[in-house]
């Protein structure tokens, strides 16, 4: 990945085009740690909040501009995806963000619209969402039936570019220490179908549904992952990896590691925050390869039950120490701020560290799930949670000239 190319119409899972042999990969063909995101929008109904069917809509009004190339359908017609281009810092990635999103907020306002940005809309229905009418949709549809009728969910995905396979493989193995800190930092999913789950991230829960998902396993090395790829390629499982929809997954054509664990994050300064924080442990961990240290990684038991306490007490929850090596358990903030002390110089170096202090702005103010449920704690109002989402979604700083 360069600062010159641009972040392919769409690189998820669900959409994307046939993505090529592993062993084709594109690491080491362009320069380490730039920066993609793609974000999940929800198409509100400008009155009543709930989600519209209108992506069409959407897409007719955009058509021309020179921006329509990064604004792109998902699976249900009540979402709309974002992609930013190839930005080096996190400073680019606000910039990128707070362009899209206020060219979709505009759009939006103009057609009777508002979005959203969270990981599940809080009354919304499934039942009452139309699949987008594109054949690689339908395919999807047939072959998971009722899982992906349900998966009214949104995510935010990281994408951050690594010079060298077998680095690649390592930094994933050593990012999943990581996957409980950055769900609790992203979380913003406290409702489904109306009610109040007891969770921070309820989109964890449903998108657990799908095959495929969830931590990935530790490879050896990057010809071990290509072999068991290969294997569902060869059987016919899936078409290609793009179908592999693990919470932390290599990208081999784009080059990059990308970060898949995060709810759709409401707040754009609080994106850009994790965004920079993705950068700079993927940095750490690099360096730590390249000096011959072992990156540490842990069975996927352990880490699953540290993402499962963050997906149901968010920034409160209490998760085993697995970084000390003392098995006790801790509040997952302190876990947060010990990485932050080990990667604040990467940051600083990679030009991302005053993005980088918005995560300590999360700990401080709480999570869009922390949020959402104080907005509805106060008069039981579930209209008044979707309004708060949209108005913090549509909140953008002032352009920096």
């Amino acid at each position: 990945m360069t600062s010159k190319q641009a972040v392919p119409a769409s690189i998820t899972g669900k959409g994307a085009v046939q993505a090529g042999s592993v062993r084709d990969h594109t690491f080491g063909k362009s320069d380490p740690f730039t920066l993609g995101v793609e974000e999940e929008y929800q198409l509100l109904d400008g009155q009543t909040l709930d989600l519209v069917q209108h992506i069409d809509t959407m897409l007719a009004a955009v058509s021309g501009h020179e921006l329509e190339p990064r604004i792109n359908p998902e699976l249900m017609q009540s979402v709309i995806e974002i992609t930013t281009p190839i930005c080096r810092t996190a400073g680019d990635v606000m910039r990128e963000l707070t362009k899209l999103r206020g060219y979709v907020t505009k759009v939006a306002r103009e057609n009777g619209l508002r979005v959203g940005s969270a990981g599940t809309h809080p009354f919304s229905l499934f039942e009452r969402q139309r699949i987008t009418a594109k054949d690689r949709y339908r395919a999807l549809i047939d072959q998971m039936q009722y899982i992906a009728r349900r998966e009214l969910i949104f995510g935010m995905h990281v994408h951050v570019a690594v010079d060298d396979p077998e680095k690649a493989i390592k930094v994933v193995n050593g990012l999943l220490p990581q996957l409980g800190p950055l769900l609790a930092l992203s979380a913003s999913s406290p409702f489904w179908r109306g009610e109040p789950t007891g969770l921070a991230s309820s989109r964890q829960m449903v998108f657990s549904a799908f095959p495929r998902s969830g931590p990935p396993p530790r490879f050896r090395d990057y010809a071990d992952y290509a072999e068991v790829v290969g294997e569902l390629e060869k059987s016919g499982c899936i078409a290609d990896y793009t179908s592999i929809w693990w919470d932390i997954r290599l990208h081999p054509r784009l080059g990059t590691v990308e970060v898949r664990i995060c709810d759709a994050v409401t707040r754009v300064e609080d994106a850009v925050a994790i965004a920079a924080y993705c950068q700079a442990v993927v940095k750490h961990l690099c360096e730590r390869y390249e000096a011959g240290d072992e990156i540490p990684s842990y069975h996927r038991i352990l880490t699953s039950e540290n993402k499962w306490l963050a997906a149901r007490y968010g920034l409160e929850a209490p998760v085993m120490d697995l970084g000390s090596g003392r098995r006790n358990r801790i509040p997952i903030a302190r876990v947060v701020r010990r990485t932050l002390a080990e990667i604040e110089p990467h940051a600083r170096e990679l030009g991302s560290e005053r993005e980088l202090e918005g995560v300590l702005e999360i700990l401080a103010r709480g999570s869009s799930a922390d949020r959402q449920l104080r907005i509805y704690n106060t008069n039981r109002d579930i209209v008044e949670v979707a309004r708060e989402i949209a108005d913090a979604t549509e909140a953008l700083p002032a352009p920096v000239s």
